[in-house]
């Protein structure tokens, strides 16, 4: 599932990471009290951060004190991941006070720490909340108080609303590794966390809480069904913090996503109440390496519960169906993204963008105008050239489709975790076949004088949908695909002449995406993406993208960014996996 992303304010960044580096370290500001010290203080739990006396404008400000006054060790006793108890634990917890309370309860101070760690980015939004880098304090309780809601109740990073996906009571009792687990100072092994066979998985499906719902699959051949699911994903799927924008996917997108090589009908899932979809889930198979072990498993995307029907558990009962329908295939693993936390990522990459047209992206709310800059500078700075300038570049066509695979083939085997493709899945992915449906994926390789294909890269097209605009009504958004280069697979590896190749071809795809009218150019901080990010101009992002493995455990990749969320230029990401 990708992550809906926009550039975010470097001033406020800056904030958000001395915020982290506070919490992080465990100095924390002084909290403004009259009668709050010492561990007390740290345990509280703040309702609002900034709140004041309501008696009138006129009066003085009195000092702020926290609503609650629990200790440390009574706030925050127990194990989240610990056993769960009969069915009604594994309920999805509601949004009131009170499941919040309990949820928290369960937390240890391990398992914040660990939370916060994973999300960086909040820090940004609480301190433009709460007034900025003099209140940091206020935003650091807020910050604590925040996250650990929005993980127990499943609330998404800065207010996505998956509050059913992601229950902490339902994710306890998934093969999945859990947070508070007694971590080891050397490497874990490798490997499946629930062994299990075919015979001991029902045939039947999940059962539905709800009369009204009703399983079905979804036939994608079907022209129909194919609206359908196009029509749910574009008006209930991903949205940005501030809902301004959701992904709009088209129906060639979801074909090129959804039926890959040999994927399978019944893998595409769906609840009707009466005639109409209201949820849906997907799977396709694929190949994943994880270091050196190879594993036949399936990638699950594409959850999505209707608006109205958020809080009916319907997200559980379908991870539970399409993990159901998967094992019944003999397949045990899945890896799957998210935008929000749960238990636990395997990597973090973050978004970064580089505005095409920023004009129009600073029209519709996409893009800020830094302090003391201007519009017009803005368009300057993102300019782009009109022709590009390695020589031998131009369009995949079908008779490189050899060179391109054995090339991409390779160059995954630099990271630890990565996709196995078959030659049919990179033609699949990466070959548009003009004059067939709508084109997604742009590739384009570079051939040189001996008629040898020594590089390639991709992009493919994602619109979103601006909900509040009246004078634009979608930004069309490239994102970085797969690429691959020889002069990243020699030995030793020339790190500075990589760094030197991959600028000069990602200068192109901007270029080109430029003439393809993109607005934007997004990438995430994975595979070597962090030698070109910073130089092209791409700036940081508000969002994060999790990778997850289900019923295997391994040990953490690096995402490209480090421990403040900033771009780790002196190593790349082990993450080879771009998922759609």
């Amino acid at each position: 599932m990708a992550d809906e992303s926009k550039p975010v304010d470097p001033f406020k960044e800056r904030e958000a990471a001395e915020a982290l580096t506070a919490i992080s370290s465990g100095k924390q500001p002084a909290v403004e009290s009259d009668d709050e010290s010492g561990s007390e203080a740290e345990a509280a739990t703040a309702g609002n951060p900034a709140h004041a006396d309501d008696s009138g404008a006129a009066k003085k400000k009195k000092k702020k004190k926290k609503s609650k006054k629990n200790k440390l060790k009574q706030a925050l006793t127990g194990a989240l991941g610990g056993k769960s108890g009969d069915s009604q634990n594994q309920a999805i917890a509601t949004s009131s006070q009170s499941d919040q309370k309990k949820a928290i309860e369960g937390l240890t101070p391990e398992q914040i720490q660990e939370f916060i760690s994973l999300n960086p980015a909040l820090a940004n939004e609480l301190l433009s909340e709460s007034g900025g880098i003099s209140n940091t304090s206020s935003a650091i309780e807020a910050f604590k108080k925040l996250k650990i809601q929005d993980i127990v109740t499943g609330l998404a990073s800065s207010g996505k609303n998956r509050k059913d996906m992601a229950s902490y009571k339902f994710w306890a009792t998934q093969p999945v590794p859990q947070f508070g687990e007694e971590e080891k100072p050397t490497l874990i092994e490798e490997g499946p966390l629930r062994v299990q066979d075919v015979k001991d998985i029902p045939t039947e499906p999940i059962p539905l809480a709800l009369d009204q719902f009703r399983w079905v699959t979804m036939d994608l051949t079907n022209e129909s069904e194919m609206q359908e699911v196009e029509k749910l994903l574009c008006g209930h799927y991903v949205e940005d913090d501030e809902a301004m924008f959701r992904f709009k996917y088209s129906q060639s997108f979801l074909r090129w996503s959804l039926m890959t090589p040999g994927w399978r009908k019944e893998w595409h899932v769906g609840i009707r109440v009466g005639e109409t979809l209201c949820a849906f889930i997907s799977a396709i198979p694929v190949e994943i390496r994880v270091r050196g072990n190879t594993l036949h498993g399936s990638e699950v995307n594409f959850l999505c519960v209707h608006k109205k029907l958020r809080g009916k558990r319907l997200a559980p009962v379908l991870i539970k169906e399409i993990t159901r329908r998967i094992n019944l295939e003999g397949i045990w693993q899945a890896i799957y993204t998210g935008g929000i936390v749960l238990p636990k990522p395997l990597s973090t990459c973050r978004y970064f963008h580089r505005a095409l047209n920023w004009q129009k992206l600073y029209e519709v709310g996409f893009s800020p105008c830094p302090p003391n800059s201007k519009p017009s500078f803005q368009v300057r700075k993102y300019s782009v050239p009109t022709e590009t300038s390695t020589r031998g570049l131009r369009e995949l066509e079908a008779k490189d489709l050899d060179a391109v695979h054995a090339l991409l083939v390779r160059y995954l085997k630099r990271f630890d975790l990565a996709p196995v493709f078959s030659r049919e899945e990179t033609e699949h992915y990466l070959l548009y076949k003009k004059g067939t449906e709508e084109q997604v994926i742009w590739t384009y390789v570079v051939e040189d004088n001996s008629g040898k294909i020594t590089d390639f890269f991709s992009f493919s097209l994602l619109e979103s949908s601006i909900i509040r605009s009246t004078k634009h009504k979608s930004i069309r958004a490239a994102y970085l695909f797969y690429y691959a280069t020889e002069t990243g697979l020699v030995t030793p590896l020339d790190r500075p002449a990589l760094k030197t190749r991959l600028n000069a071809l990602m200068a192109d795809a901007l270029i080109l995406a430029k003439r393809y009218d993109f607005d934007v150019f997004n990438a995430l901080s994975l595979m070597d993406n962090s030698l070109f990010l910073e130089q092209q101009k791409f700036g940081p992002g508000d969002g994060q993208l999790h990778y997850y493995l289900f019923n295997y455990k391994a040990n953490p990749v690096h995402g490209g960014v480090d421990k403040k969320n900033r771009l780790d230029e002196d190593n790349s990401s082990g993450v080879g996996f771009v998922q759609l």
